[in-house]
Parts: structure tokens; sequence; C-alpha cells
């Protein structure tokens, strides 16, 4: 197996965006679309820094970008996100035409070019797409450029009950989707893992976001089953951007430059090779 990592960043800047719309869901569930002034590409797993309008919560929320599409008049983002508190509730009362504020683009995001391994050679390569509740939505446009890649994908998604929220639109991506819910209200009983080991699941490169005991037992799995994995790391961040080291992560190997086993998720995340990171 073979895989090439082309990750574009871009400059981060602050800036107003347009609400083209927004709806719901599931419960506590939104889709928020934003027109903004951001130039060059986007990579799948890659976030944007939300800013509310109280001067009592003065540091952005981090929301991964569910899809990204370029339009004549500026580029078009796709925030799927669970309001949590006041700010994301704030979020929520966005209607069209209203403005707020953003810095992005932050983050590094998934490599999205995979080669078959030896044994398959000659054929596409095959992909795993591993999500959990708020997890599932930056994997959507991760799924759009694998399978427009030539790649063969399987998303495997877990939820809670039976909202399956974005379910269809993986299908609709291209993408074989496998369902698990904690109280068996569609799919396969369990979690993630469970779903992926009763339908002996495998793949050439393993993707996942979600919360972090999904990933430790997505790490495990991959590790067992010999698969390259690659992880989106969800965690509280304060500036965003790497400077106030508050979202930071413990690595297997030391920083040169800090001289400790830490990584900060905000920029030198939230995307890592799964044995790069102790969970």
């Amino acid at each position: 197996m073979r895989i090439i990592s082309i990750i574009v960043y871009m400059d981060r800047k602050k800036t107003k965006a347009q609400v083209l719309s927004q709806g719901i869901l599931a419960e506590g569930i939104m889709d928020l679309r934003l027109l903004t002034d951001f130039e060059g590409e986007v990579c799948p797993g890659q976030f944007v820094g939300v800013y509310t309008r109280s001067e009592a919560r003065l540091l952005p929320r981090p929301i991964s970008i569910c899809e990204a599409q370029k339009k004549e008049n500026g580029l078009v983002l796709r925030l799927v996100y669970r309001i949590a508190g006041q700010g994301t509730a704030e979020f929520a009362l966005l209607g069209e035409g209203a403005h707020v504020d953003l810095i992005g683009i932050l983050g590094n995001g998934f490599p999205v070019d995979v080669t078959a391994g030896p044994s398959d050679e000659g054929l596409p390569g095959k992909a795993l797409v591993v999500g959990g509740g708020i997890g599932i939505p930056p994997l959507l446009g991760l799924t759009r450029a694998l399978t427009e890649n030539g790649t063969k994908v399987t998303a495997v998604l877990g939820y809670r009950d039976s909202s399956l929220f974005l379910a269809n639109e993986f299908r609709q991506a291209g993408a074989e989707v496998v369902i698990s819910t904690e109280d068996a209200s569609a799919g396969i009983k369990g979690n993630v893992v469970d779903a992926m080991r009763e339908n002996d699941l495998t793949a050439d490169v393993l993707y996942s976001c979600g919360p972090l005991p999904m990933l430790k037992g997505v790490k495990a799995f991959a590790s067992e089953n010999g698969i390259k994995a690659y992880i989106s790391l969800e965690e509280r961040m304060a500036c965003g951007v790497g400077a106030c080291l508050a979202c930071v992560c413990r690595t297997e190997h030391e920083d040169p430059h800090s001289h400790v086993c830490n990584a900060r998720i905000c920029a030198d995340g939230p995307v890592f090779a799964a044995e790069e990171v102790v969970l």
C-alpha cells in the first residue's frame, strides 16, 4: 500500500461570512451554509473558528467543515454542528442573510490518494470511513473526494438512535453505508467497531472522526488488522491557531522544537496518523 498526502494550507484570516441557509438535520443537529471570501482549496478534515456576538464569549467555537464548494462569488462552507452550549445555541438562531465572523481555514486534513495493496494491484484502493456522532459530518466531504479519486469507500456510521443524519448523503456520494446504533433502533446494535467486526470489513486505509473512546477502539481495530489509519481528534480549543497550547495531545515521538512528546491538535492536527498519537 502506498498513500500520497497532498495537504493544502490556506492563509488564516478573520472574515465575515453571510448565512445562505440553515436547517435542522436531527434533534440538536444544525446544517449551516455560509458564503465566505476564503480562497484556495479546503482539504477534508479542516475546520473554522466561529465567533459569537457576546462579549462574554470571546473565543471562537471550532466547527469542522462538512463540505466546501467554490462559487463565482466566493467559497460556500457547509457546517454541521451540535447545539452544545450558549455559543452554538446562538449560531442556531442565525437566519438567511445574517452575518457571522469566522477565522480560517484551520488545521490540516486527511490524505485522499489511496493505492491498493500488492495483492489487489490494478484495482481501486479501498477505504473505510468511520464516524461517530458529530464526528460524522467532516467525513462526508472526505468521502466525496475519495470516490472522485476512484477509491471504493465503505462508510461505517455510529449513532445513539435512529436519527441517521447524513447517512443517505454518504450513499449519494458513492459509499456503501454500514450503520450502528447504541439503542438497536437501526443497523447493528453497538458501536462502529462492533459493526466493522460483524461485517468483517477491511481496507487499504481507514479514516475516522468521533469521540475519544470510539477513536481508541478504531485505532486498536486498525492495528489488529494491519490497516493504515488516520484519525481526527476532537478537543476544546482557545486560539485555534497553535499559539496558546490549550489543546495538546500526547505523541509517540518527541517534537524537535519543544523536546516534549506533545502536539497541538489545532495546528499540528486535527488529523494525525493513528500510530503517532497516544489516546
